[in-house]
């Protein structure tokens, strides 16, 4: 009885011997190598996980920017919106290369089409979503280009960065703002957009996304862009465009 039992323990000692070796040649065989890099730049990101670079989170564009590097010898086009300059100087150490400075970005909201300039017509009681709005009708104020006022994009940011104000009815933009673009996403009448902050913080926008002729524009919205032109006319530096009723 003894020997049955030393003789089975022995086997299963050997099989677990042989199946740790294959193990571990298999390992060897099919080792990825990854580059120590990918995790010091991981580091240096502020692991928001936004998706502002365009990549799922921090470890995809770690890995993403070392890849560029590698057979580049550049990230250019890569940045993190939310780490800024700082950020991707401390990144371009780690890699070895000099990274351009980026234009700072802030969230502007194209519409002021508030309670006052733009007066309910209709009253919605329908889900609390500025998506599912959308797809039903034109909005309150009646202007299918306007805000709807639901907060989509206040739900889509993670920096507290975006409030709804209760007295206009359309979002806010705070200095909070990071740029990330997950209010651009969350919009369904794609009235927010990243553009450069301005001296001294100022920001020069056109608030309005209607590119209907003058008559039906105002009839919605008292602000309404109707396209005149004048604004660009004044403007001395050609910055100022009119396409399809509507200054940009």
């Amino acid at each position: 009885m003894d020997n049955i039992v030393i003789i089975a323990v022995t086997a299963l000692g050997g099989l677990g011997l042989i199946a740790a070796v294959i193990l571990y040649f298999i390992a060897s065989k099919f080792k990825v190598y990854e580059d120590p890099r990918i995790d010091e730049v991981e580091e240096a990101l502020p692991s928001a996980n936004c998706g502002g670079c365009g990549f799922p989170g921090c470890r995809a564009f770690a890995e993403a920017t070392v890849k560029e590097a590698k057979e580049n010898k550049s990230i250019e086009g890569l940045n993190c919106p939310v780490g800024g300059n700082d950020v991707m100087q401390e990144v371009g150490k780690i890699l070895g290369l000099e990274v351009e400075q980026q234009a700072p970005l802030i969230a502007v909201v194209r519409c002021n089409g508030s309670k006052t300039n733009s007066p309910a017509k209709i009253n919605y009681e329908g889900a609390t979503s500025c998506a599912f709005a959308h797809a039903l009708y034109s909005g309150e104020g009646g202007c299918q280009y306007g805000c709807l006022g639901l907060g989509d994009c206040v739900d889509a940011c993670d920096f507290d960065a975006i409030h709804m104000n209760p007295e206009t009815g359309l979002p806010e933009v705070n200095d909070k703002c990071t740029a990330c673009g997950a209010c651009v996403e969350a919009c369904p009448r794609d009235i927010i957009e990243l553009r450069k902050r301005g001296p001294k913080e100022r920001r020069i926008f056109v608030s309005c996304v209607n590119k209907e002729k003058g008559g039906p524009a105002k009839k919605n919205c008292a602000v309404a862009c109707i396209g005149c032109g004048k604004c660009e006319k004044v403007c001395n530096f050609d910055a100022i465009t009119i396409t399809s009723f509507l200054a940009y």
